[in-house]
C-alpha cells in the first residue's frame, strides 16, 4: 500500500507526467528534493512507468475486443511451458493490451486487445484459438466500436485520478 505523499505524486504524475519535480511539489506542497525522492524509489518498485496515452481511434484501431476464455483442467502442459507459450503469443500480437486471470461471464481468462478492423479481430481469435486450443477455450468476447457516436470516455487513466484522490483523503 502507498503512503499518503507517494499516492498523491503518482496521481499528478497521471494527471501529467511531463511536469518537472519543481512543479509537482508545489502541487501537492511538498519539497522538490523529497519529490525527486519519492519519484525515484517508486520507479524502481516499478509503481510508475512512463508511456504515452493515445487516442486509439486517431491510430487507426476501429475495435477493442475484451475476450474471455476458460483454461482446459485437462491441459496437459506444464505451467511453465504455459508461460512461455503465452509469452510467445503476446510478442506476436503487440495488439494486446492485457491478459490475465479472472473471475467472471463463466470464465477465468480475459484479454483485452485493439485491432485495425474486423478483418484483424477475427484473425487474431483465429490465431488465439488454433495455437491455444489444447490449454484455453474462446468462451466470448465484447467489441467496442470506436467510431461510435456514444464514447462517453474514452480509454485512458487519467479519470483514476478522482478516486486515487478520494482514497488517499480518507
Amino acid at each position: 500500500m502507498l503512503k499518503e505523499n507517494e499516492l498523491r505524486l503518482v496521481c499528478e504524475l497521471i494527471k501529467n507526467s511531463r511536469r518537472s519535480d519543481r512543479e509537482l511539489a508545489k502541487s501537492i506542497d511538498l519539497s522538490q528534493p523529497t519529490v525527486s525522492r519519492i519519484r525515484t524509489k517508486l520507479e524502481k518498485r516499478g509503481i510508475i512507468q512512463y508511456t504515452g496515452s493515445p487516442d486509439l481511434k486517431e491510430l487507426g484501431f476501429e475495435i477493442v475486443a475484451i475476450t474471455f476464455g476458460n483454461l482446459n483442467v485437462g491441459s496437459n502442459s506444464d505451467i511453465n511451458v504455459r508461460v512461455q507459450r503465452g509469452k510467445d503469443f503476446l510478442r506476436q500480437h503487440a495488439n494486446i493490451l492485457f491478459f490475465s486471470t479472472g473471475r467472471g461471464l463463466n470464465s477465468d481468462r480475459v484479454a483485452v486487445s485493439a485491432h485495425k478492423s474486423y478483418a484483424d479481430y477475427t484473425k487474431f481469435i483465429g490465431d488465439l484459438k488454433s495455437d491455444w486450443a489444447d490449454i484455453i477455450a474462446v468462451t466470448g468476447s465484447f467489441l467496442i466500436s470506436l467510431g461510435s457516436d456514444n464514447v462517453l470516455r474514452s480509454i485512458t487513466f487519467k479519470y483514476l485520478t478522482a478516486c486515487l484522490d478520494e482514497i488517499s483523503t480518507k
